[in-house]
């Protein structure tokens, strides 16, 4: 790109989720608006995380299916095999053609696309404009941009453990996780939330023997307890082995694989070491804070994330916004969205609806699926409140799902958590088939602040697992019908 130092409305500084559908909003809010992306268009989210995941977990369940279930369905499915190659190369393609999708969206809205690394080095002060160096992947200045406003949305990367960085080999990261050229025999992850517990379905189901080394005391630590119990219960059926309150004392690489020492968290002495080709890590993320800004400028931040106001997405420079993972939990695609979409309409001077923090839809794509929103029964325990006083519960389980036994998915129920006297939805927690996508209905239900009584009111079709949404509202009515 030659040294235009053309002007715009906006530079959104990143592709991801945050930063595509920042731009393309702002677009339509008819901004001038140009993203400089140094990778490819759709971040880590469209290429390396959501939507690559998504198609190994399909993958995954399409071959455990035939492998385990076949006959259950009278399918005749006898020495089923798989190709490793062909399985990551679906992954890869679905990515591929998503990251298209992005540019020609950007080409529709006529937003300028930048390939390169971005850096403020002035803010927007008075009435100036912000500046932006781009450079190119050998680090050296291509061009200056400039604009009224400049929205940062650099994302996240893992963290690492502190004895045992990554070195994409053996010790790898979700990234190599999701591309690795031979399938291992044997692998160790640490950390159960959501990527560890994916990925070690994922792989457990194509035959690799999975160990998930979790330091808190259940999988996926922060879902409802019974979610958690039902999670654990499924991965044990599946021959998973869960190792919690085991923290990872060390990770030594001998003979091409990796010796994992775990222990629990209260008796170090009890350590044992665990042989394997491969150890994911998946122990949390971190901010892409590096170099964003020049040093001068003094951009602040918070436990390696850009600090912001939660409403504005204003950082502490004049004209610099920012959103996403870059500027911490919840670190998800959707909320990354919302937030950006947020920013540039307050910055058009548009009112804005606030993102609803307290209302994150959540979802972990295993098998069974989870997904859940609000405040954990748990949660409520600890704010002093008491079931059946001050809160109730209804919890249908799939079991009694004439829509579930029929698809042969009866794992899982449909929790929902109300305010005992309004009947005010309060939480919401599902393990289950396609419990991800029945979520929604009852997010929208919370966002509109409509009660248990009102979603029992709206008719779901039959037979449905969306009844299972009814039957668990009904229940925290005392009212069900089918359990």
């Amino acid at each position: 790109m030659s040294n235009t130092k053309k002007a715009f409305d906006l530079i959104v500084v990143g592709g991801g989720p945050a930063g595509y559908v920042g731009a393309i909003r702002a677009a339509q809010l008819g901004m001038n608006v140009a993203c400089v992306e140094r990778d490819a268009l759709g971040g880590v989210c469209l290429n390396w995380g959501c939507i690559p995941t998504k198609a190994l977990l399909a993958g995954a369940e399409f071959y455990q299916q035939l492998t385990n279930h076949a006959d259950e369905w009278g399918v005749k499915a006898d020495n089923v095999s798989h190709d490793w190659s062909k399985v990551i190369g679906r992954s890869r393609n679905v990515a591929g053609g998503m990251q298209k999708g992005i540019a020609f969206l950007f080409k529709k809205n006529k937003v300028t696309h930048v390939q390169g690394t971005a850096r403020i080095t002035k803010a927007a002060l008075g009435s100036g404009m912000a500046e932006v160096d781009v450079a190119d992947a050998d680090g050296k200045k291509v061009d200056t941009l400039k604009a009224k406003h400049v929205l940062v949305c650099t994302g996240a990367r893992p963290r690492e453990l502190l004895f045992a960085p990554f070195d994409g080999q053996t010790v790898i990261r979700a990234k190599e996780a999701m591309s690795l050229p031979e399938q291992p025999k044997k692998l160790v992850i640490v950390g159960a939330g959501a990527i560890g517990m994916e990925f070690a379905y994922f792989y457990n189901a194509f035959g690799t023997e999975v160990t998930v080394v979790e330091m808190l005391d259940r999988l996926l630590p922060i879902e409802d307890a019974d979610v958690s119990k039902a999670i654990a219960k499924s991965y044990r059926k599946q021959k998973i082995t869960t190792l919690t309150a085991h923290k990872t004392l060390a990770i030594d690489k001998k003979n091409g694989g990796v010796e994992v020492v775990v222990a629990p968290v209260d008796d170090e002495a009890k350590k044992q070491t665990l042989s394997a080709d491969k150890v994911l890590v998946a122990i949390g993320v971190r901010g892409n804070v590096e170099n964003i800004a020049d040093d001068s400028l003094g951009l602040e931040l918070f436990k390696d994330h850009i600090k912001v106001d939660r409403r504005t997405y204003k950082t502490n420079l004049p004209g610099v916004y920012a959103v996403g993972d870059v500027i911490g939990p919840p670190w998800l695609a959707h909320v990354a969205s919302e937030e950006a979409i947020v920013a540039v309409e307050l910055m058009a001077g548009h009112k804005a609806e606030p993102v609803d923090y307290d209302s994150i839809p959540g979802c972990t794509y295993c098998v069974p699926q989870v997904a859940s929103l609000g405040k954990t029964e748990q949660a409520l325990i600890e704010a002093g409140l008491k079931k059946d006083t001050d809160y109730t519960v209804g919890q249908f389980p799939f079991q009694a799902s004439g829509k579930a036994q029929a698809l042969g998915h009866t794992e899982g129920f449909v929790k929902i958590v109300a305010d005992k006297k309004y009947g005010e939805i309060l939480g919401v927690h599902m393990i289950g088939e396609h419990v991800t996508e029945l979520l929604a209905e009852l997010g929208l239900a919370k966002r509109a602040e409509l009660t248990i009584d009102e979603v029992i009111a709206t008719m779901h079709a039959h037979p449905t697992l969306s009844e299972g949404v009814h039957e668990a509202a009904l229940g925290a009515a005392g009212r069900m019908i089918h359990f």
